[in-house]
């Protein structure tokens, strides 16, 4: 079974649900229509960008798919729809809300395997939203790096509920960046993009490394998209940091040990690289549709990274089916 582990997907119905309605129950979340161009705007910030073309077609996906020789996709919802940055009680009604819209979506499409939100702007109610959304069927959940927004870190005290919770209950968690980079730096080129994921990445998962959440919260297990980042060429940076004071820190090399990744890189080498430094075995197939960066060829892609036919079956499906529990 080929699984693509590494995609989103926000069914239409969610719009048609807040048109009629629903919207009333969410003050903070604000949402406009033009066509099909829906942007949504929270806790009186600017609109996001419209949601992106594709994202809410289930049926041009399984043609996609089908085409590509993808059997099973694992869909996570949108950053930019997370609203972080709203009040708690109120973001974990609108991630319950996203949660009953997904399961929804994708009731229809066996080819989908669903991922919840969970507001993690509290750790105390994203820990009870995610047993929730276990508990209706969800395997496994995608979380931001910024769980305030555009702001804060996933090592923050008040989030140790939420991952008590994930580590009890064995959850896989997609770590996937935020957009927002407030770096000027970043603001041409598409730098956001090709750099800016990378380094929010990074840093948001090196203070887990450091803080020892991996090795505290051993049975939680965490996916990073765009192969980590540039987390595997900078472990060994980040173990010769820890070398110098290693009273200050948890060694991070454990912790990288546990980490998967996923193989949106677009090279093979580097696929190989993250293979020889933390495993096979740790490796997942993903294409991040339907963005215009996603890859569009990920079986021809695996094929052209020369692993063996074992290898090859594990990175394409196996341990996904095995991480997030799915069935042929």
């Amino acid at each position: 079974m080929i699984i693509d582990a590494h995609a989103h997907y926000v069914p239409w119905s969610i719009v048609e649900a807040l048109q009629n309605g629903g919207l009333r129950q969410f003050p903070s979340v604000q949402m406009s229509v033009e066509g099909e161009a829906v942007r949504f705007a929270f806790a009186g910030d600017q609109a996001k960008r419209p949601v992106p073309k594709g994202m809410h077609d289930a049926q041009g996906r399984r043609q996609w798919l089908a085409a590509h020789r993808v059997d099973k996709q694992v869909v996570g919802g949108w950053l930019d729809m997370f609203g972080y940055d709203i009040p708690a009680e109120e973001g974990a009604d609108w991630s319950r809300f996203l949660n009953e819209q997904m399961l929804k979506g994708v009731r229809d499409h066996s080819f989908f395997v669903p991922l919840a939100t969970v507001p993690m702007q509290s750790g105390k109610h994203a820990a009870k939203v995610l047993s929730e959304a276990l508990d209706a069927g969800f395997h496994g959940a995608m979380i931001g790096t910024q769980p305030k927004g555009a702001k804060g870190v996933l090592d923050d005290p008040d989030l140790d509920a939420f991952w008590e919770v994930a580590s009890e209950r064995k959850a896989t968690l997609f770590v996937h960046p935020t957009f927002g980079a407030r770096d000027d730096r970043l603001k041409e080129y598409g730098l956001v993009s090709a750099i800016g994921r990378l380094t929010d990445t990074s840093i948001a998962v090196a203070r887990l490394l450091y803080s020892g959440h991996l090795l505290r919260y051993p049975g939680a297990n965490l996916i990073l998209s765009h192969g980590g980042a540039a987390l595997p060429m900078a472990l060994g940076r980040l173990r010769r940091s820890f070398a110098t004071a290693p009273a200050d820190n948890a060694d991070p090399y454990e912790g990288f040990q546990k980490l998967y990744f996923d193989t949106v890189v677009y090279d093979p080498a580097t696929i190989r690289f993250i293979a020889e430094l933390a495993g096979a075995d740790k490796i997942v197939l993903g294409t991040d549709q339907p963005f215009v960066i996603g890859e569009d060829h990920p079986v021809e892609f695996l094929e052209s990274c020369k692993f063996d036919a074992a290898t090859s079956a594990a990175i394409g499906g196996g341990t996904a089916q095995r991480l997030f529990g799915i069935k042929e």
